[in-house]
């Protein structure tokens, strides 16, 4: 910064240019009307014969941005943010207007958070790169952007495993450019869907989708949520660039065009744990077990005269977690001193997208991907002779190609159709071993195998708008896994009526299914001699069925409330076969589950959500969300008890301000603030007078999940100054999470050194401190 040199009077602008097209054709439409409304005068174009529009010496700051075309509702883009550092390129899509009108441009009221996937009806909305980057502790991750909405929760400081609706986290669907991939986060278990943080980096992440119920037919394998991600598209005119180095990382992206007139660009963005890094150069800031990390992402787009549009992709990240046992007896005082704890995970996905029009009217996405993941741990106590013994240790690794193929036509402005496939070749090798309580500690092995199976899905939709004011999505979705030839049909529903320019009714209804990860398939049960059974892989795909009704009120320009009440039905869950168990797979965090398990479970999931939305303007906003729920499930027994996940309510308060600085009032500082308070998760409480006898944890069967944490409850704050200069921005930002230093309880174990309950806590305040550059 102390390089940058005085602007000498004149006032900063920029370009903001994208494309505009019809949103279920995906046609561009030429001599659309661009104008930004909040400059007075006010500042304009038109589309050109590709749909591409540009306005040019846009001055700093925030812009509306309104698009008309005759026939076509109109777009309004509120609040965009417009910096030195880079250009704004944006896609929007328009939705064609049911009334043929030759000469009128039709008005609708703006809706934000609007899904980008137009087959969506309820319990859906997209996440904004820019609230990704605003919420307070969200820290760039888009699953801890969605902490804040209506539904879900996470009790978790250390991870952004979520829960929605009462759910396990296992079922929760990622999916990037069309296609389904890992657990894009480091430090992710086996099975799991969250982890520390997340791999998708803000410099690579376009505006997405995240469902929470109800999913249309184009999506399965989920159960509880769905992130549909996607990548942007690097700037094709310009070359920029981004450096950002801060206490999660150190990170540099780059993109711009592959050549001179050519519409094709690059974009890659790389980033490195700067702990490790300054671990490398004997500055140890975070004692023996430093988490390292570090990602990759890329996208290069591709456009064609006549062979359409090809797009290649990728992500990929590794992380690893050390800490070894001092090798000196003296210094030990505890067993957690004479521990080795060795943590890897990893995963990858690669990617050719292409897009080909048929017409103007219909198109044809295909995809094809290849993808894995890997998690490697091992636990071992470190005698006197400092020789290890295994106490556990276990290797997964999961490999997958897909190809899935899409077609849609838009047969006019009242019908839209969509069909496709996806197969997954899958492929595994895993391992799992280590101490046996059931057998007096003996070492067995849990799982121990390799090969492949293919899951096959096929979906049909069909978008019918039977009035102006009146939409309906209806489809079927087909998933069969080839392992043990378990399938299930889903049809899907959803019905939304606009009564009033303000206000609208919805319904929706969806099956949905799941299948459990490839470890609980092929999980080995000891039989007592020496023998295993691997009794799980018939299990069938755990399945659902949701309904959901909602009411929409546009309260006034900038304000929306929203209600959504839902009821989810769960079968064929994996259970133990025991009679009395109380044992559910449901209530796992992560994918390995080495018990013999049968697929007649059930459970339920009910609850009221409500929303409070002050969208961002006037330098302001705000977003207030309560939920109501309860969250059920019969095991063996037959008793209907509380899943782990039931906290019952979920309160969230967030909101910010940014004050406009400076001569030429081009810079900003930015206030955000975010309260969370729910219930704590369920766990089963233990039998103290059992565990002293048998020496080791012991707990009320019966009982299971009967106990709870308390409430959780944290605030998190975050600052931001953004300086614009002529050629760059320079943004320094501090999230603070938990800046009450409240510790919240995390779960309660056994002590074997004394003998006694202890009651382990989450971490207290953690500040991030970031600073970045756009050039």
């Amino acid at each position: 910064m102390a390089f940058q040199l005085p602007v000498l009077g004149q006032s900063l602008t920029q370009t903001i240019r994208g494309r505009v097209i019809d949103r279920e054709s995906q046609g561009p439409l030429v001599g659309a009307a661009v104008h930004i409304s909040s400059l007075n005068p006010v500042k304009g174009t038109i589309t050109d014969a590709d749909g591409n529009f540009k306005l040019e010496k846009v001055p700093l700051g925030r812009h509306t941005l309104k698009i008309n075309y005759i026939g076509y509702e109109e777009q309004v883009i509120p609040e965009l943010l417009l910096g030195s550092g880079k250009e704004i390129i944006l896609t929007v899509g328009l939705t064609e207007s049911v009334r043929q009108m030759d000469e009128v441009v039709i008005t609708a009221q703006p809706e934000k958070g609007k899904p980008l996937n137009d087959m969506a009806t309820l319990s859906a909305r997209s996440i904004s790169v820019e609230e990704t980057k605003r919420y307070a502790a969200s820290v760039n991750d888009p699953a801890r952007a969605a902490l804040s909405y209506a539904g879900v929760a996470s009790t978790d400081d250390g991870g952004n495993q979520i829960v929605v609706r009462g759910n396990s986290p296992k079922g929760i669907l990622w999916r990037l450019e069309g296609i389904e991939v890992p657990n894009p986060n480091h430090f992710g278990e086996e099975g799991a869907s969250g982890g520390g943080i997340s791999i998708l980096s803000v410099n690579m992440i376009d505006n997405s989708d995240f469902f929470t119920g109800a999913f249309p037919a184009e999506y399965g394998n989920a159960l509880s949520g769905i992130f549909d991600m996607k990548l942007r598209q690097g700037n094709n005119e310009k070359r920029e660039h981004a450096f950002q180095a801060g206490v999660l990382g150190v990170d540099f992206a780059t993109e711009g065009p592959i050549k001179k007139n050519y519409k094709g660009s690059y974009l890659a963005n790389y980033r490195y744990s700067t702990l490790a890094l300054l671990d490398k150069i004997n500055i140890n800031v975070a004692g023996d077990a430093i988490p390292e990390f570090q990602d990759f992402s890329f996208k290069v787009h591709l456009p064609t005269k006549k062979a359409g549009i090809f797009n290649f992709w990728g992500i990929g990240g590794y992380s690893s977690q050390v800490q070894e046992a001092t090798r000196d007896a003296s210094e030990w005082k505890e067993k957690a001193d004479q521990v080795d704890e060795i943590f890897k995970s990893g995963m990858g996905a690669a990617g050719l997208s292409h897009v080909y029009f048929l017409n103007s009217k219909a198109y044809l996405e295909s995809v094809l991907s290849l993808s894995g993941n890997f998690t490697r741990y091992r636990y071992d106590s470190i005698g006197t002779d400092y020789k290890p013994n295994t106490f556990y240790q276990e290797s997964f690794k999961n490999y997958a190609a897909r190809a899935s193929v899409l077609y849609n036509q838009k047969i006019n402005n009242q019908h839209t159709l969509r069909v496709g496939f996806i197969y997954s070749n899958l492929n595994f090798n895993l391992f799992s071993r280590g101490r046996n309580e059931d057998y007096n500690d003996r070492i067995d092995t849990f799982v121990d195998n390799a090969g492949g199976t293919g899951l096959l899905q096929a979906y049909g939709q069909w978008k019918y708008r039977l009035l102006e004011n009146v939409t309906l999505n209806t489809g079927l979705h087909y998933m069969r896994l080839d392992l043990n030839g378990n399938s299930a049909l889903e049809p899907r529903l959803g019905i939304r009526w606009n009564f009033s320019p303000t206000q609208s009714l919805g319904a929706a209804y969806g099956t949905h299914s799941r299948n459990e990860s490839m470890a609980v398939y092929f999980a080995q049960q000891a039989l007592g001699n020496g023998q295993y059974s691997q009794a799980n892989k018939d299990l069938k795909l755990s399945r659902a069925r949701h309904y959901v009704l909602s009411y929409d009120q546009l309260l006034r320009e900038n304000l929306r409330f929203k209600v959504e009440t839902y009821y989810q039905k769960l079968f064929n869950l994996a259970i133990s076969p025991d009679p009395t168990s109380t044992l559910a797979a449901l209530n796992s965090y992560s994918g390995l589950m080495a018990d013999s398990l049968v697929s007649k479970g059930s459970g339920r999931n009910y609850g009221l959500e409500l929303s409070l939305e002050k969208f961002f303007t006037n330098n302001y906003y705000f977003l207030i969300t309560s939920s109501l729920y309860n969250s059920k499930y019969i095991a063996a027994d037959g008793i209907e008890r509380n899943t782990r996940f039931n906290g019952q309510h979920i309160l969230n308060s967030l909101g910010g301000k940014e004050f406009k600085v400076g001569k030429d009032k081009a810079n900003l500082i930015g206030l955000n603030f975010r309260v969370l308070w729910a219930g704590g998760n369920r766990y089963t409480p233990l039998n103290l007078e059992q565990s002293r006898l048998q020496n080791k944890a012991v707990y009320y069967e019966d009982k299971a999940f009967e106990a709870q944490v308390p409430d959780y409850f944290r605030t998190d704050l975050r600052v931001s100054y953004r300086k614009n200069r002529p050629k760059a921005s320079y943004i320094l930002s501090l999230d603070i999470q938990n800046v009450t230093n409240r510790l919240n309880m995390y779960n309660q174990y056994y002590d074997e050194d004394t003998q006694s309950l202890k009651i382990s806590t989450q971490t207290g305040l953690i500040p991030v401190l970031n600073y970045r550059i756009e050039f």
